[in-house]
């Protein structure tokens, strides 16, 4: 099978990269090949692709790529001139270009599209006006057309209920998978800390991901002052690239004096991401909005106790497992969650192993990729 995946495959975007690279390491190990096309703008840094993969940058077209998300003429070329040396075409996410330019051409290739969490009631309300033209133009045609609509659960089984008006015959829930062994090495304890001229004797609270206000730094900032006026001995840690809240962010730590206690260390990669995860003694995403978050599952991956919302794509298993702490999405609920895990050490130390368990039970990548395979085969036994 010759598959190809379209997305913006950079660091900056965070999980979805993640995920096809798992993916597509698989599905090279069972005798595919996998192209990866994406989009992208100078200065992007583009992520690792499997040794035997295939990945294909496209420049984004300026200006229009600030308006229509990943729009690129280099990208429609391509697919003119290459889509028939595929079997299927895999999409990755709604509301940009990549996701339309397919239907742009003829071809009877079978299509799968992820929606990534981006039909969640708050993903839709963001940038409204936009997704409202998108729609009436040809989101839900395009939607129609899909041979595969790919979710990861139950919560995004009702979105696309909720956006489409009926439940498609073609909708399939597999959740995101990741490969766990490479979390069972980690960098030596307070590797990070010295990276960074941290203090080594306070708690370390970690964020990871990209600086977006549906991450919920809009909860985690204030709960993080309100925590630290009462216990001193805490930092909270900001890794991730800016997505429009860092001025924000900035703002606060100036205005609640905090330069000494938040740190903005950009995105972290490789064995310094690593590290970071080794040394934190709380891992915090009181996000809106997830599909399946991969930061949350290295984390957890790494053993590290994990205070989150239930949005960050597979609540239901964490509620079962009690797997972390579930943070309602207030200021007084993040509040609360940072004041009970981090001054409970027996409740702190209890998540991890159970976090562990709930990985390795139901999202190790070999076992979910082959799921996501046989969803490819039935897409091609259908077009044929």
């Amino acid at each position: 099978m010759k598959i190809l995946n379209i997305c913006a495959y950079t660091w900056a975007i965070g999980g979805p990269a993640r995920i096809i690279y798992d993916h597509t390491a698989e599905a090279l190990k069972n005798g595919h090949e996998v192209t990866i096309l994406s989009p992208m703008s100078p200065g992007d840094k583009m992520y690792e692709a499997p040794e035997g993969a295939k990945l294909v940058p496209c420049r984004r077209t300026t200006p229009i790529s600030s308006i229509y998300r990943e729009f690129s003429l280099d990208l429609y070329k391509y697919l003119k001139n290459h889509m028939h040396e595929y079997d299927l075409i895999h999409i990755h996410g709604i509301w940009h270009f990549g996701s339309l330019a397919p239907f742009l051409i003829r071809h009877n290739l079978p299509i799968v599209i992820t929606i990534h969490g981006l039909l969640d009631q708050w993903a839709v309300r963001h940038s409204k006006w936009k997704k409202d033209l998108v729609t009436f133009l040809y989101q839900k045609k395009i939607l129609a057309k899909a041979d595969v609509i790919h979710v990861n659960n139950t919560d995004e089984v009702n979105d696309v209920v909720r956006y489409l008006g009926f439940k498609p015959k073609n909708l399939v829930i597999i959740p995101n998978g990741m490969k766990f062994d490479e979390f069972w090495q980690m960098p030596e304890q307070g590797t990070f800390r010295a990276r960074f001229s941290l203090p080594t004797q306070q708690k370390m609270i970690l964020f990871m991901g990209r600086l977006n206000i549906k991450k919920g730094l809009d909860l985690l900032l204030p709960a993080f002052a309100a925590y630290h006026k009462a216990h001193p001995d805490s930092f909270l840690v900001l890794a991730g690239p800016d997505d429009g809240y860092l001025a924000e962010t900035q703002k606060f730590i100036v205005e609640n004096a905090l330069e000494q206690s938040i740190h903005l260390v950009g995105m972290l990669t490789g064995s310094l991401k690593k590290a970071a995860l080794g040394d934190a003694d709380l891992f915090v995403l009181p996000s809106y909005s997830e599909g399946f978050s991969i930061a949350v599952m290295e984390a957890m991956a790494a053993r590290v106790p994990a205070l989150v919302s239930d949005r960050v794509g597979f609540g239901e298993y964490i509620q079962k497992y009690d797997a972390a702490y579930l943070t309602p999405l207030t200021v007084q609920g993040v509040t609360e969650g940072l004041f009970t895990v981090l001054q409970n050490e027996a409740l702190r130390l209890s998540y991890p192993p159970k976090a562990y368990a709930m990985l390795k039970e139901n999202f190790e990548i070999s076992v979910v990729a082959k799921t996501m395979l046989t969803a490819y085969e039935s897409a091609m036994t259908g077009k044929s």
